[in-house]
């Protein structure tokens, strides 16, 4: 019997982030397909079911959240992963919103990336009540500040910014900031996200 290999496919515009990818996921055992463009994936995969996309966010043309809102508008129904600069959170928490899996902010440890495609190829039907309560049940030991925080950092905002609309300094929103890592027992920002997004935050 063989065994399917999933197909991963690698959306990038910088050549050089394309091949480290292609080969880092090959060396671990994935077929991988690499596109320098969200445009030229489309031309290519029209209407194929798919197992996973690794896109980044900020390209020439579509954008890796635009192809998250085109994939899910044409009912194609496939796990994408986001990478994003360092300044590209806001639109990273947004593209979960509208449906990625979850997003890796570079530079990135090559183990944090490969666990995050083989998370997204075991993802099944996200918010469901399941996933919901325990997401809520992980914010639960939350503080009302710290919840305030969170849902600044589900908003985008950058740390300053919380700092001003709660009228504490920044360097308490990076105490905040770690006493939610801390209680939700989240590994990343990405994971935080997912469970606020999770919990309808």
């Amino acid at each position: 019997m063989t065994t399917h290999k999933p197909t991963i496919h690698v959306i990038d515009d910088d050549p050089a982030m394309r091949d480290s990818l292609a080969f880092l996921l090959d060396v671990h055992g994935f077929d991988v397909k690499v596109h320098d463009s969200a445009n030229a994936f489309l031309d290519q995969v029209p209407g194929a079911s798919l197992d996973c996309v690794i896109s980044d966010v900020r390209m020439p043309g579509m954008s890796g959240l635009e192809l998250v809102r085109k994939l899910k508008a044409d009912g194609i129904a496939c796990p994408v992963v986001i990478i994003t600069g360092h300044g590209d959170v806001a639109l990273a928490v947004e593209a979960m919103k509208v449906g990625a899996v979850d997003f890796i902010e570079k530079p990135f440890d090559d183990d944090i990336l490969l666990s995050a495609v083989r998370s997204a190829l075991t993802v099944r039907a996200p918010n469901d009540d399941g996933q919901r309560r325990a997401a809520e049940a992980r914010l639960a030991e939350l503080s009302p500040r710290e919840r305030d925080v969170l849902s600044g950092l589900v908003a985008g905002k950058i740390n300053k910014v919380i700092a001003h609309d709660l009228g504490i300094s920044p360097r308490t929103v990076e105490v905040y900031r770690a006493n939610l890592m801390a209680k939700t027992g989240a590994r990343s920002m990405s994971e935080l996200m997912r469970l606020a997004l999770a919990a309808g935050l």
